[in-house]
């Protein structure tokens, strides 16, 4: 059985990062389940939904985010390990911090996934 202790967490985090950076939605859909969960409320204002299920939600909404964003660029600050999952801390091209969480199955593809923004102090 694949978890996350036979994947290498910053291995992980250099390649998710690497697919961001390449804008190559294969690339960054690679990581994923076909029946994978993501909430994000990024995901909310932009598509309506802030939980999207499977390959094809999640693709439509990367497509339509890269499109609006065409020079975004990831840098992976930290990553943490869990029980079969991790945690990244990043920086977006605006220099605005999120984290995202990554639960892998046993096949160590990512089957939920949730991001969390930095949200400014008012």
């Amino acid at each position: 059985m694949t978890t996350t202790h036979t994947i290498d967490p910053w291995q992980f985090a250099q390649d998710w990062q690497d697919g961001w950076n390449s804008h190559d939605l294969d690339r960054i859909m690679a990581h994923y389940h076909e029946e994978v969960v993501f909430r994000s409320a990024k995901a909310q204002a932009l598509v309506g939904k802030g939980e999207l299920t499977g390959h094809d939600a999640l693709r439509g909404y990367w497509a339509e985010a890269l499109k609006r964003q065409p020079d975004l660029k990831f840098q992976v600050q930290d990553v943490f390990r869990g029980h079969e999952m991790i945690v990244l801390s990043y920086s977006n091209q605006n220099n605005i911090c999120a984290t995202e969480t990554f639960y892998f199955n046993a096949e160590g593809l990512v089957f939920r996934a949730a991001a969390c923004h930095q949200t400014p102090r008012l």
